[in-house]
């Protein structure tokens, strides 16, 4: 069974992506819909096994998560500010990563890839620290999560 069913992104608190970052936040959505394990707190203690509805939004730096199943609904608010130094910093590794496809040797496209993976999953593990007494998601999910909010940041 699918965890998530569908994921709505707020238009309204983001800037207008670009055709690009379209593309990430698209392909982020795919695939924490075709395979995630996401599964709100509330919902264990309620019985609801989904699958679920997922509305992001921002809102005063903090991230909003509206989360619906059947006739039920809660918004979770989570801090962006102990993403901030990670999405920056995976924001540099990925245009480094950029420029090495186009004049680097495959063993430094290799390192660098190394580096941003690391980056990602270090990005993963804060958004499973802040989410783990709201919403259970494995580590996948937290990494797809990790790309739609990176993607959310970009302008």
């Amino acid at each position: 069974m699918k965890s998530l069913s569908h994921i709505e992104i707020d238009p309204h608190s983001l800037p207008a992506p670009n055709p690009q970052i379209d593309h990430e936040r698209r392909l982020a959505v795919y695939d924490l819909i075709e395979d995630c394990h996401f599964v709100p707190v509330a919902a264990k203690e309620l019985g609801i096994e989904g699958p679920f509805k997922l509305h992001i939004g921002f809102s005063e730096n903090r991230l909003i998560l509206g989360i619906e199943a059947d006739c039920h609904k809660k918004d979770y608010l989570i801090s962006v500010a102990s993403l901030r130094t990670i999405i920056k910093d995976y924001a540099m590794i990925c245009a480094s990563y950029e420029d090495a496809i186009r004049q680097s040797t495959p063993a430094q496209i290799e390192a660098i890839d190394m580096g941003r993976r690391g980056i990602h999953n270090e990005g993963a593990q804060v958004i499973r620290d802040r989410l783990k007494d709201k919403i259970d998601v494995d580590h996948q999910t937290a990494r797809a999560l990790f790309t739609l909010f990176y993607s959310l940041h970009l302008r």
